[in-house]
């Protein structure tokens, strides 16, 4: 695994047939850092994930430190297509693709890792069970297990512990501290708000734009969530992209953002 670098997102404007869902965000994310990212429903949260994963292209404004090939990333359950028949261990296999290519199959070394990965997650002897009979848990669980075996320095995982039990709940967060302890940069985003502070450093709150950045106590104040509240309810859906100055600046906590 090569080593993360600082990921620096500078007046970021991204959304959707030039519909902002987030605008003029500026942040930093230091390398190796555990971070959440936060806010109301809607407030653009998968946006900022899919951009920084290099899956979405901004309209405006740029993200330095990191490239696609160097991200794991989870987007929500819901995305992910279930019925595909294959079984357990092909899908936990494709976390190989960097080494293995479109064509190659894994050899005896690389089907013993997938299988001590799934071990990692509590699915040993699952390796030929079809997706379809899974639990939530059980392929979230499985999905953890891909992305070990991508090997990548910088994890980014969108409601990861949606629809699974406490236990499970448990498990996953131990990977992602692992991975953490590992040196990699996890960054998540998540609506638990007493999880992110419980297992979280630094959060970043949003509400289409940036409300605040930086120790999750000095974020997840109800100060800054009324603020997020507020912003998310003002906000505008059918306004276009705006122009405004470039902010020049990486805000940090208890420093307030711009409006639009």
């Amino acid at each position: 695994m090569a080593a993360p670098a600082d990921i620096v997102v500078h007046d970021l404007t991204a959304g959707y047939e030039r519909h902002p869902a987030v605008h003029h965000v500026s942040l930093r994310w230091p390398a190796g850092a555990l971070a959440a990212v936060v806010g109301p429903n809607g407030a653009g949260k998968s946006t900022l994930l899919k951009c920084v994963a290099g899956r979405l292209r901004p309209m405006h404004g740029r993200i330095h430190g990191v490239a696609p090939a160097q991200v794991a990333y989870l987007p929500q359950l819901s995305e992910v297509d279930r019925s595909f028949p294959i079984t357990v261990a092909e899908l936990v296999a494709m976390g190989l693709w960097h080494e293995l290519g479109p064509w190659r199959r894994p050899d005896a070394g690389q089907r013993a890792r997938v299988a001590h990965a799934l071990a990692e997650v509590g699915l040993h002897g699952f390796e030929r069970r079809t997706l379809d009979t899974l639990s939530g848990g059980q392929f979230q669980r499985a999905l953890f297990a891909r992305l070990m075996l991508q090997d990548a320095p910088v994890v980014l995982l969108d409601e990861p512990f949606t629809g699974v039990d406490a236990r499970t709940l448990q498990e996953l967060l131990c990977v992602l501290r692992r991975w953490h302890e590992q040196g990699r940069t996890v960054i998540a985003v998540l609506h638990d708000l007493e999880l992110v502070r419980a297992a979280f450093p630094l959060a970043t709150l949003l509400a289409r734009e940036l409300v605040v950045h930086g120790p999750t106590a000095a974020v997840l104040t109800e100060a800054n969530l009324l603020r997020a509240r507020q912003l998310q309810e003002a906000f505008d859906d059918t306004a276009e992209v705006c122009d405004l100055p470039d902010p020049g600046a990486v805000p940090h906590a208890a420093e307030a953002s711009h409006g639009h």
